[in-house]
């Protein structure tokens, strides 16, 4: 059954920060959670898993209510919180514990965990001695170490630079092979599109968007072109009806009404003996339908 969330909604005196929010999680993977800052997903990721409490609504794991002592989960919260004057090993087995586990297999998992993420010289450094990345990389132990069910990353990419970026990408790659289930709250669109197979998008508490992300793409349709071309075509594009969206170095993203459009302009491009290097026809891109979406709502 997987996670099943009904209804939720939480108030703050007159302001609605989450407006009857729902959504469904029956399979391993990652549930993109989505929206601007403010848009109510920490909050809504708190009510979810009992940490607040919901004016209205439920939530629930495989027919459970949630809470901590009927789901074992991890979370890792936007704000970290992590000790800094504590060791890095001794405060990993530490938290296995308090999520149930005994000292043993909690300095195991936490030792694999270091391993996995290139930090096994660090287990006896004071946390504050880290980099950033690094710290970031240990709160994420912290939220895996006790091998929960379900877990909850709130902007988890936030910060980090590109090595330590495609570190926790290559442990998140791990974690959907695993099986997980994972809910991913981000505004980093690239990031979503990547890994997602479901989304959400909440803005100002409201649900604006949501199911199977390709689908949702799918139903725009084809409407963008990238042309490379060591020609300069963008008259041509423009007397066939085609608007530039986007110059970039070496190709120019086009906005097209579909495959037809795209097939006119090759085909006077051939008959022009220009050749490009590169004609690709797509769908949106996620960050695309996200600013038509939130840009209807402002």
């Amino acid at each position: 059954m997987g996670l099943v969330v009904t209804n939720l909604v939480k108030r703050f005196g007159s302001k609605v920060a989450v407006d009857h929010l729902s959504l469904q999680m029956e399979e391993p993977g990652v549930f993109g959670l989505i929206g601007t800052n403010g848009a109510g997903k920490t909050t809504s990721i708190r009510m979810i898993l009992g940490i607040m409490s919901a004016d209205e609504g439920s939530s629930a794991w495989n027919g459970t209510p949630i809470s901590r002592d009927t789901l074992s989960f991890g979370y890792m919260p936007e704000e970290r919180g992590i000790y800094m004057k504590n060791k890095v090993l001794e405060q990993l087995v530490y938290f296995g514990m308090l999520r149930g586990m005994n000292r043993s297999d909690a300095r195991k998992s936490a030792l694999s965990y270091l391993e996995r993420l290139g930090m096994s010289e660090y287990k006896d450094t004071l946390v504050e001695k880290l980099s950033k990345g690094n710290q970031q990389k240990i709160q994420l132990i912290a939220t895996l170490v006790h091998n929960p069910e379900l877990i909850f990353l709130d902007e988890p990419f936030s910060g980090l630079d590109p090595v330590n970026t495609e570190v926790l990408r290559g442990l998140l790659g791990e974690l959907i092979e695993e099986k997980r289930y994972i809910v991913m709250s981000s505004h980093q669109m690239g990031t979503v599109e990547e890994y997602c197979k479901d989304i959400l998008i909440l803005h100002h508490g409201q649900t604006k968007l949501q199911g199977n992300l390709r689908k949702i793409k799918q139903g725009y349709g084809h409407t963008n072109l990238v042309v490379s071309c060591d020609v300069n075509i963008d008259e041509t594009a423009a007397g066939l009806g085609l608007t530039v969206i986007e110059k970039r170095a070496g190709e120019t993203e086009y906005r097209i009404q579909g495959d037809d459009m795209a097939n006119a302009l090759l085909s006077h491009m051939v008959s022009q003996g220009f050749y490009p290097t590169k004609f690709e026809i797509r769908e949106p891109s996620l960050s695309e339908i996200f600013i038509e979406k939130v840009g209807e709502a402002s």
